[in-house]
């Protein structure tokens, strides 16, 4: 079998990636993923996840595999919101390639802890911004941001009830929301706000200090290596309660509301075009584009043709706070900048892949 890898190793060898939220989902693709192509990559992560969310949010079983199976990963036990060491780890690594995944992702959550949210989300990135323009300015720094950036602007798009699902109502959005969507006035969530501070510090950073920098807007990432809980990992945690036949709780909008959903291996894919060649201060919406897309009550239909099993659940009739009815992320900017990436992992992957994870965990 042909190795995909092999025609960039060569001229990869020996560069240097440091990756935040090394052990989380997309923080363990890019680590995997740049690995096979030969670079020397640090990963930071201190297991905040399993603090935040409980033992079903450990992510040290992530750790420990990137450990094992490649020997030129190191991990770092750091806290990015440790001004003083981000400061010392980028000036003593000098990396070529900075991947900020690191974050509190819950809306919920944030309500209950906003200063651990906000020290996270938003003066992590700082911490890490600075450093980078301070010890290696020239670096690319892509940065993991969050559709909750634009609050619940989205749903003031008109929409149309369907039998299992919402769909946009408006000819303009046909192919989903692009990146022109004000994110001002409008309900966040703290945790979105948090998000949103540290995206318009990303891209400053790019414009007034001239660095190669990016924010990737993400609608529902994805994958087998997601430790999905109920308050953060939509389909992971959907599939893990099918198949280990827990109550799963449906929260508001009857159950129709959309996700484009998105598998981490082709995020990887769309950093490694980024880095190969950067630019200042963009923004992405990145997620599975409407291809890709599934409401609740369908998600539940498409795990129980893999798994066999009825999908248990109640209905809460309330909405989360600033919780989006359909999102779907117009992947135009993206094919345009980066005409050689585009989605590879279809639907029908995604689910395959994630029931398979869960099964055999």
């Amino acid at each position: 079998m042909m190795d995909p890898y092999r025609s960039v190793r060569g001229r990869m060898a020996n560069r240097i990636m440091l990756v935040t939220g090394s052990s989380g989902l997309i923080g363990s693709e890019v680590v995997d993923y740049f690995c096979r192509l030969g670079w020397r990559v640090h990963g930071i992560d201190n297991n905040m996840r399993a603090d935040f969310f409980g033992p079903g949010g450990d992510t040290r079983w992530n750790q420990r595999r990137l450990e094992s199976t490649h020997s030129n990963f190191e991990h770092h036990e750091l806290d990015i919101r440790d001004r003083g060491a981000v400061l010392k780890c980028l000036a003593e690594l000098r990396p070529a390639a900075i991947v900020h995944t690191a974050a509190q992702p819950s809306h919920d959550l944030a309500a209950s802890r906003p200063f651990d949210d906000f020290d996270v989300n938003a003066n992590g990135t700082l911490n890490l911004l600075e450093a980078t323009r301070l010890s290696v300015p020239e670096s690319p720094f892509v940065h993991m941001s969050t559709n909750k950036v634009y609050g619940d602007r989205p749903n003031t798009i008109k929409l149309k009830e369907l039998d299992t699902r919402w769909e946009y109502d408006d000819p303009a959005y046909a192919h989903g929301i692009a990146e022109d969507l004000s994110i001002d006035q409008s309900k966040h969530s703290l945790m979105g706000a948090s998000k949103a501070g540290a995206d318009v510090m990303v891209q400053e950073y790019g414009r007034y200090f001239g660095m190669g920098t990016c924010c990737l807007r993400g609608g529902c990432l994805t994958g087998p290596n997601h430790s999905g809980v109920e308050l953060h990992g939509f389909l992971s945690y959907l599939i893990k309660c099918n198949v280990q036949g827990r109550l799963y709780k449906v929260f508001g909008y009857k159950g129709k509301q959309v996700r484009d959903n998105i598998h981490s291996l082709d995020v990887a894919r769309f950093i490694h075009a980024f880095i190969e060649s950067p630019r200042c201060g963009e923004v992405y919406n990145i997620g599975g584009g409407r291809a890709n897309s599934v409401s609740i009550l369908e998600a539940f239909d498409r795990i129980a043709s893999l798994s066999g099993k009825t999908m248990q659940y109640e209905y809460v009739d309330q909405n989360r706070a600033g919780d989006h009815i359909c999102y779907i992320s117009d992947l135009s900017k993206m094919r345009t900048h980066y005409p050689t990436w585009d989605i590879t992992k279809s639907l029908d992957d995604i689910f395959r892949e994630i029931f398979a994870a869960t099964v055999g965990r």
